[in-house]
């Protein structure tokens, strides 16, 4: 879990170095580009991995699933692209803590979607980490600090709905979590993104340029890594034990975004940083125990 967040983070960075947000150039010479074409290209390097997969291993290429399949693809791609823009927009340590609230948004989708049942100790967490986003959005009037980074607002609205759309993502993998091998699962998103990046890629395409495609390739590459690294330590541990170095994430994003970016974070951002943090942790240990606790019950 800890490889995979340092993939997620080296991804995060180069997705923030190549999109039109910041103004500096930490590797020098390099285009600004749209982010559509950035997943675009993105969505490829997955297509292709996740074909040669299915076809070796002679896997049924458009799964079983279908209905839960599209709507997986479908809200992965909407999630991925305003996590982009927040990237882009907020301080890259709130824009990977905002979306660490999609586990929030997967257990009260679930409640409809799967019947899964909420302990009021769950409601507890999620009150803890909407307040963490109460003490972001509100930071900057209590900072009179030029140095300190600019928080819009609204580009936290932006990240709390790509939270909500992953989480639904993360609902409808579950959905095909009997039906369709997981490879299946995530080919679905890049076969939804491809086409619909094409489209917008189409009215502002960058031609990229010498180590670009390098950059490119590592974004493509570490992002799968990143997923495979997640998908083993989940499957290997307890989730309450491996969980919390996820949240590992938000330090890398700190001090990389302090050190590459400029970006101070006032002590009222990072407290709400922390809450969140918490909230989604606290939530996610009490479920993990519910779920744990069914299984074992369904046994007897």
């Amino acid at each position: 879990m800890i490889l995979s967040g340092l993939c997620y983070i080296i991804v995060n960075v180069l997705v923030k170095i190549l999109g039109q947000g910041p103004d500096q150039t930490i590797i020098s010479g390099l285009q600004k580009y749209p982010i559509p074409e950035i997943i675009l290209f993105r969505s490829i390097i997955t297509f292709s991995i996740c074909y040669a997969v299915i076809k070796h291993k002679g896997i049924p290429l458009f799964g079983n699933n279908k209905k839960w399949l599209v709507i997986r693809g479908i809200t992965g791609t909407i999630a991925l692209t305003l996590y982009f823009y927040t990237l882009n927009n907020l301080p890259i340590a709130i824009a990977a803590t905002i979306q660490y609230l999609s586990p929030i948004f997967t257990v009260l989708l679930a409640i409809f979607i799967l019947k899964e049942r909420v302990k009021p100790i769950q409601g507890l967490f999620f009150l803890i980490a909407f307040l963490g986003i109460v003490f972001i959005s509100f930071s900057k009037y209590f900072s009179e600090d030029n140095s300190i980074s600019n928080i819009n607002p609204w580009w936290i609205v932006i990240g709390i709905c790509s939270a909500a759309f992953a989480g639904m993502a993360y609902n409808a993998i579950a959905k095909c979590r009997f039906t369709d091998a997981p490879i299946t699962v995530v080919f679905y998103f890049p076969l939804i993104a491809i086409p619909v990046m094409a489209i917008l890629t189409a009215f502002d395409y960058v031609v990229p340029q010498g180590n670009e495609w390098g950059v490119i390739l590592v974004i493509g590459v570490f992002t799968h890594i990143a997923q495979i690294f997640a998908t083993k330590s989940l499957h290997a541990a307890n989730t309450a034990t491996v969980t919390p170095f996820k949240y590992l994430g938000s330090i890398y994003a700190f001090v990389l975004g302090l050190f590459l970016f400029d970006e101070v974070i006032s002590l009222y951002a990072i407290a709400g940083m922390l809450l969140i943090i918490v909230g989604v942790l606290g939530n996610t240990i009490v479920r993990s125990r519910v779920l744990k606790s069914q299984k074992v019950g369904n046994v007897k």
